[in-house]
Order: structure tokens, then C-alpha cells, then sequence
């Protein structure tokens, strides 16, 4: 592990989520038929590159998250700019849980795997007192081996929800009648994106929640074998 002196400012995890992947979504489907299409991709990408722009001046790297956003709302801003809709939705709302899982697996082969930004961050966890330890017991490999496996059974978890949610947006994302004139077919299209909203929220993010409970367990079983602290020894007092 790196020493936490070292470390740039941490990412704002909240802030991340909201800028990087909510804000664009809420955009792409609830302005659309207000603005148009493209003035609502133009606005939902400023908020990715906004964020990340200034992310990067901040903490002096690469924002991962507002790439992936950025790349999120390309491919459905892109798609209803081309017209496509039905297979190709439910091949993107696929392609992004895998994106993410395949950036989640490569970080498990570096320095710093995303296990630890996840669950160890300095304002909650004792980090400093997890390294000291660490060392004593001389077990700072077998740790990052442990933070490593525990990395690519969180990316397994996005293998999961890709599969999920290309099985349920091929049941939602029906092909739109060419007919329908493009206003009627956009507000076909984001009442589906609406329906997948509301049931990828039921059907994957639990058994997603569930499989994330497990992955904490998995972590904090090994910090107490590789240090000897445990959870309540770790987590900070308010």
C-alpha cells in the first residue's frame, strides 16, 4: 500500500457518482424532448468534462469516472442522435457494466487495485494504523495479494450486472415504429429508458448490493488475518 501522505486529495465518491453518471442520465432523458436530442448531449457531456477537467487540476491525474460518463452518455446520446434503438440500447446498457468491470480488473493488476480506493479511504478507516500493523507483522504482499483477489471478485460483479442487464433491456428496448414521427418515437424511447431505470434498480442492484456485502466481508476477514485489527478497531469515531 502507499503511504497516505503520498495520496492526492481522495475522490469525492458522492460527487463522482452524481456528476459523472446521474446528472448526464436525468439530462439525456428527462431534456431531450425540451431542447432537442443534440443540445441535451451537448449539455449532459459539459458535466463529465467539467468535472473531470477540474478533477484533474485538483488531484493532477485522470478522473476514471468521467471517462466512463463521458463514454456512457456518447453511446445513448449517439445512439438516439442515429436513430437506433432496440437491440443496439441493450447492447449499450450491457457494454457499460462490462466497461466499468474491465477497468475494475486491470486496476487489480497495479499498485494501487480499486478494492482499496473503494473500502479504504483515510476519512473513515484508520489507514495509517492498518500499514503500521502491516508491516509489524510483515504481511504488507500477502495483503495486496488479498486487496488483489478482492479486486476481481468486485469486477465479477460487473461481469454479473452486464449479463442482467442485457437480458432485461432486450425485454424493454422493443424496436420503435419508423412511422411515429421523431418526437413520438423519443418519448418512446425514454419511457423505456424510464422502464429499465425503475427495473434495473429492483432486479440488479440488490442482488448487486448483496454481492457487494459479500466482497466487504471478504475484505475486512482478511485485514483482521494480515493485521489483526478488526472492523471496529479500524472504522473512525465521529
Amino acid at each position: 500500500m502507499q503511504s497516505v501522505q503520498e495520496n492526492p486529495p481522495k475522490e469525492n465518491g458522492l460527487l463522482n457518482l452524481v456528476f459523472n453518471i446521474v446528472l448526464p442520465v436525468l439530462i439525456l432523458n428527462k431534456l431531450s424532448k425540451f431542447i432537442g436530442p443534440f443540445w441535451a448531449l451537448i449539455l449532459a457531456l459539459a458535466f463529465p468534462l467539467g468535472y473531470g477537467a477540474y478533477d484533474l487540476i485538483k488531484r493532477k491525474k485522470a478522473n476514471a469516472f468521467s471517462a466512463l460518463g463521458l463514454l456512457n452518455v456518447l453511446l445513448t446520446g449517439g445512439l438516439a442522435l442515429m436513430g437506433l434503438h432496440g437491440f443496439w440500447f441493450a447492447v449499450k446498457e450491457a457494454a457499460f457494466p462490462a466497461l466499468v468491470g474491465l477497468f475494475v480488473l486491470g486496476s487489480a493488476f497495479t499498485k494501487r487495485p480499486f478494492i482499496e480506493t473503494l473500502f479504504l479511504n483515510p476519512s473513515i478507516m484508520k489507514v495509517d494504523l492498518l500499514e503500521n500493523r502491516l508491516k509489524e507483522h510483515g504481511k504488507q504482499v500477502e495483503f495486496h495479494d488479498h486487496m488483489r483477489k478482492a479486486t476481481i471478485w468486485l469486477s465479477l460483479s460487473f461481469a454479473f450486472s452486464a449479463i442482467c442487464n442485457f437480458v432485461l433491456a432486450r425485454r424493454i428496448f422493443i424496436n420503435i415504429d419508423s412511422n411515429l414521427s421523431s418526437e413520438a418515437q423519443s418519448l418512446v424511447l425514454n419511457d423505456q429508458i424510464a422502464q429499465m431505470t425503475t427495473w434495473s434498480m429492483a432486479i440488479i442492484m440488490v442482488p448487486s448490493i448483496i454481492f457487494l456485502l459479500g466482497i466487504f466481508w471478504y475484505l475486512m476477514r482478511g485485514i483482521k488475518e494480515y493485521s489483526g485489527l478488526s472492523t471496529e478497531e479500524l472504522i473512525k469515531e465521529n
